[in-house]
């Protein structure tokens, strides 16, 4: 199965790295073209185009990140930082618009109260997505390892 276009969605977490990586090796063959965006989540309190210039220089520095990533693998990106007052239906959205053939999504191991949880974006990005999405896990390993000093 060849994918064309790619929506990487990145929040600065280890599994970014991988879910970059991935994107451009499946898009290598076909000359694809992969999108990576940064969604800055604005408090319902502010107006939406609020300056948030500590998230905005944060999430500057996610894409630019990602952007160094996929120079490693060859591999051009389009950046992309937004803001929205939630994630997952933004995400959606920005996958309906670019007309994209997958959604490729890192996912941290993390616990809530005890338990394995994905998060509230993961869960709407897999539920309401107009496409494919691959799930790029950390295995619990790694996620230890990398909080390890």
């Amino acid at each position: 199965m060849d994918f064309t276009k790619i929506l990487v969605p990145v929040d600065g977490s280890k599994a970014d790295d991988e879910a970059v990586t991935l994107a451009c090796r499946m898009t290598r063959r076909t000359k694809g073209k992969v999108w990576v965006v940064h969604v800055i989540t604005v408090k319902r309190t502010l107006p939406l185009e609020a300056q948030l210039d500590p998230d905005i220089t944060k999430g500057e520095a996610i894409l630019d990140h990602a952007e160094s990533v996929a120079d490693e693998q060859d591999c051009k990106v389009e950046t992309d930082l937004l803001q929205a007052r939630e994630a997952g239906p933004t995400i959606v959205d920005e996958a309906a618009e670019r007309q994209v053939d997958l959604i490729i999504m890192g996912a941290d191991y993390r616990k809530t109260f005890g338990q394995y949880s994905l998060g509230s974006v993961v869960l709407y990005v897999l539920k309401n997505a107009p496409c494919r999405v691959i799930l790029y896990q950390m295995h619990q390993g790694a996620a230890l390892a990398s909080e390890t000093p």
